[in-house]
């Protein structure tokens, strides 16, 4: 049987002008993590404006609003959305394109904190549940901290929840489908950097060098081993050095050589298992070539995990939203990473993705949200928060 009632909230959808005027402000004015001072206030005002109880300045730019159900006490649903644009050059043409050079919400972002801007002022008009919604304005989500920062400055202690949703934009898959993946859904990470010093000479003199340039290549090829003879086909990581740096000059063999990268992986005991291995290759190769070598590991995110009822739960839901028929639950596990799994560990929920228009992937220069999905998002997020205080 499929949904035939289907569809977005009506007073949600009757915005869709405004979400839209509202998102693409935010995609004209990108901040970077920690520095969301405009797109934070932007949030709180609106929120008070709404009659919201609204807290600033959580974890840094971060921001809480509490919503109080008209049904008396009960249970706390968090939602969750970022704000933090990317340090990518904008290239589009759009009347709306970004005014912050260097600086482009090329993620998304302007439309989750919208998504659930819109869902906010729903839940606040109603209140049809019991208990309270917590809505999570998030700074610095691209791989500075920012959820550990809420959490560190006392997010769950002082807004506790028993669950937490988040959603994503998705241009890699249909419009208006939503894909949620219970269990193990994204991977985690860490960023690496490997300084390589040596000794230097004239380029024409390579015997009175130390060169760290022909032992960091050689550990570039050497740690694609980590995976290929460290784990199992059937086994999921990644592992890539996404930088090389190394002199300056064409006749001269440099003193020093930086490597830096980063790794996936779905379970931490991966992580132990890729560093152990990076660091003795690393070390071996440069005994061999008789240099020193730093590796340096930084644990940025972690492995997204959803709660394999409340996916299911929120699958659900989300057909009320879309359709039957656009609802799907995956069992592909992504290599990207998302610092909500931090969240996640605090609290059980699910992260999901709802598909749009446009084929232009995530992080590129030319990337702009579907504004059409604004609407969507938010009901989602709306209805998803009203069922879980229903149960």
């Amino acid at each position: 049987m499929t949904n035939c009632d289907a569809a977005p909230i009506p007073d949600i959808a009757a915005r869709a002008e405004e979400l839209t005027a509202l998102r693409r402000d935010f995609h004209a004015h990108p901040e970077l993590g920690f520095q969301e001072v405009r797109t934070s206030g932007i949030v709180a005002d609106l929120l008070e404006e709404w009659g919201i109880e609204t807290h600033r300045g959580i974890g840094g730019t971060g921001i809480v609003g509490i919503i109080e159900g008209k049904g008396g006490p009960g249970r706390s649903v968090g939602l969750r959305a970022d704000m933090d644009a990317l340090p990518i050059e904008e290239r589009t043409n759009l009347p709306w394109r970004s005014t912050n050079p260097g600086v482009m919400h090329a993620c998304g972002h302007d439309g989750h904190t919208t998504m659930l801007l819109g869902a906010a002022r729903w839940l606040a008009e109603t209140r049809d549940f019991a208990g309270r919604v917590v809505l999570v304005f998030q700074p610095a989500e691209e791989g500075l901290g920012g959820a550990r920062a809420m959490i560190e400055a006392g997010l769950f202690e002082r807004f506790p929840v028993e669950e937490i949703y988040a959603l994503h934009n998705s241009p890699y898959t249909a419009e208006g489908v939503v894909n949620v993946k219970p269990g193990v859904a994204m991977a985690g990470a860490d960023f690496f950097d490997i300084h390589v010093r040596g000794r230097g000479s004239h380029a024409a003199s390579p015997q009175h060098s130390a060169d760290p340039v022909v032992a960091a290549a050689q550990m570039v090829g050497a740690l694609q081993t980590v995976m290929s003879r460290n784990a199992a086909p059937t086994e999921s990581a990644v592992l890539s050095v996404t930088q090389f740096h190394a002199g300056d000059a064409y006749n001269v063999i440099p003193a020093e050589a930086v490597l830096s990268g980063t790794m996936r992986y779905f379970a931490d005991e991966w992580r132990d298992r890729m560093r152990a291995r990076m660091e003795a290759i690393v070390q071996g190769v440069a005994a061999a070539h008789e240099v020193e070598a730093e590796i340096s590991i930084r644990h940025v995110f972690t492995p997204l995990e959803n709660d394999p009822v409340l996916s299911l739960a929120a699958a659900e839901t989300a057909k009320g939203v879309v359709g039957d028929a656009r609802v799907e639950v995956i069992e592909r596990q992504a290599t990207g990473s998302e610092d909500f799994a931090d969240m996640l560990r605090a609290a059980p929920g699910a992260y999901f993705t709802l598909g749009h228009k446009g084929d232009v992937p995530l992080h590129n220069p030319g990337f702009d949200i579907d504004d059409d999905i604004l609407p969507v998002g938010a009901s989602l997020l709306a209805r998803v928060a009203e069922a879980r205080l229903k149960a």
